[in-house]
C-alpha cells in the first residue's frame, strides 16, 4: 500500500471582477492522480502557475478541493474536519518556498522549534531546550541561533530553520515545496545533500515540487511533470531524462543549460502558458507544440500507461519518442 495517494484531484478559484461579480472559474489542479511510496521522492515539475504548490496544500488540507480524494496510509483526509486532521498534522510536514514569510518575525527560532513539539505533547517541557538545540545542530546550526530572530539570518540559514521545524515532529512525508529556488548554487547544494541525508537516516518520504528539472533529477527517483493543473508524464527519473515522450518535457529539458559550449540545447519553448481561467481546447499544449495537428486542438489525451510505470498524456507518445531519439542519434 503506497503512503500516500491522490486520486482525481480538483481545485478551482472563482475569480471576480472590480465589483466582486464573478469573472469564471480558475481551475488550479484538474482530476490529478497518482501514488508515493514509503521512502521514495517523487519529484512535481512544471512551469510556475501550473498548480504544483496548490497540490501540496490540497494534500496537507490547507486547502480543500472541489473533488477528489486523497489517501494517507490508507485514511481518506479530504472529509476530515480541522480537529480530525490534527493527528495527520504530525505526520505530514511542509517546507515553504519562502523561508522568510513561513517564519513568525516575532518568534526567535528557540520559540519557532519548540512550538511543535509543545503541540504535539514530543517532549517533556524540561527537555524542549535541548530538543531545539539538537535539532538546530542536525541541520548546520548551533546552539547560538537559538535566541535570534528570523530577520538576522541568510536565506540559507533560514530555509535550515525551516527545514529543523518540518523534522521537530518526526513526520513520514515532507513536501517540499522549492525549497532551494530562491537560495545560492552552493548552498542549494547544501541543502539538498541535507534533505537526501534525512531521508536516508528516517526513511522519510518527499513531494519535491520544484521548476527546475536539473535539481529534481539529483533527488527524485520519479517525476511528475505537469502543464496546467494536469500531469502530462510520469514515470522513473532515469528513464524520463533518456527516453522523454510528451514534447512539453522535451521542452523543459531542453531548457536545462548545456555544459558543453560546443553542444548547445536546442531553442527552449516559446510563449507564455496559457490562461486557467479559459484554458485552449483539446490538449492544453497544443498552442506551443510543434507536432500538434487538428486531433489534438479538438480531442484531449487521456494521461495512459506506455510501458514500464511510463505514462503520457499525448497522443502521439510514440512518434514524439522515436523523433527524439532520432534527433539524438544525429547530434
Amino acid at each position: 500500500m503506497p503512503l500516500l495517494e491522490v486520486k482525481n484531484l480538483r481545485k478551482s478559484f472563482r475569480m471576480t471582477d472590480s465589483l466582486g461579480r464573478t469573472a469564471g472559474q480558475l481551475v488550479a489542479v484538474d482530476n490529478l492522480s497518482f501514488s508515493l511510496k514509503q521512502g521514495e521522492t517523487l519529484g512535481l515539475v512544471g512551469e510556475s502557475g501550473c498548480g504544483k504548490s496548490t497540490t501540496g496544500k490540497l494534500i496537507l488540507q490547507l486547502l480543500r478541493s472541489d473533488a477528489g480524494k486523497v489517501f494517507f496510509s490508507g485514511d481518506e483526509l479530504t472529509q476530515l474536519s480541522a480537529g480530525q486532521m490534527r493527528p495527520y498534522r504530525r505526520r505530514m510536514q511542509m517546507i515553504f518556498q519562502d523561508p522568510f514569510s513561513s517564519l513568525n518575525p516575532r518568534m526567535t527560532v528557540g520559540a519557532i522549534l519548540s512550538e511543535p513539539l509543545l503541540i504535539h505533547r514530543l517532549t517533556p517541557p524540561k527537555q524542549v531546550r535541548d530538543r531545539v538545540i539538537e535539532l538546530l545542530e542536525k541541520v548546520g546550526l548551533t546552539a547560538e541561533h537559538e535566541q535570534r530572530y528570523p530577520h538576522e539570518f541568510s536565506g540559507g540559514q533560514r530555509q535550515r530553520v525551516g527545514i529543523a521545524r518540518a523534522l521537530a515532529v518526526e513526520p513520514e512525508l515532507i513536501i517540499a515545496d522549492e525549497p532551494v529556488s530562491a537560495l545560492d548554487l552552493s548552498v542549494q547544494a547544501q541543502i539538498l545533500n541535507l534533505l537526501q541525508g534525512f531521508q536516508k537516516e528516517h526513511n522519510l518520504s518527499y513531494l519535491f515540487i520544484a521548476h527546475d528539472l536539473a535539481v529534481i533529477e539529483h533527488v527524485s527517483d520519479r517525476i511528475a511533470v505537469m502543464y496546467l493543473g494536469k500531469i502530462v508524464e510520469l514515470t522513473n527519473a532515469e528513464e524520463l531524462y533518456k527516453n522523454p515522450r510528451h514534447p512539453y518535457t522535451e521542452a523543459l529539458l531542453n531548457a536545462v543549460p548545456s555544459p558543453d559550449p560546443n553542444h548547445p540545447r536546442p531553442a527552449a519553448l516559446s510563449g507564455e502558458i496559457p490562461s486557467p481561467i479559459n484554458p485552449p481546447s483539446g490538449c492544453y499544449f497544443h498552442p506551443r507544440c510543434q507536432y500538434a495537428d487538428d486531433l489534438c486542438r479538438k480531442q484531449e489525451p487521456l494521461l495512459l500507461e506506455i510501458g514500464n510505470e511510463h505514462q503520457v498524456a499525448c497522443h502521439y507518445s510514440e512518434q514524439v519518442g522515436r523523433y527524439l531519439l532520432r534527433k539524438a542519434g544525429t547530434e
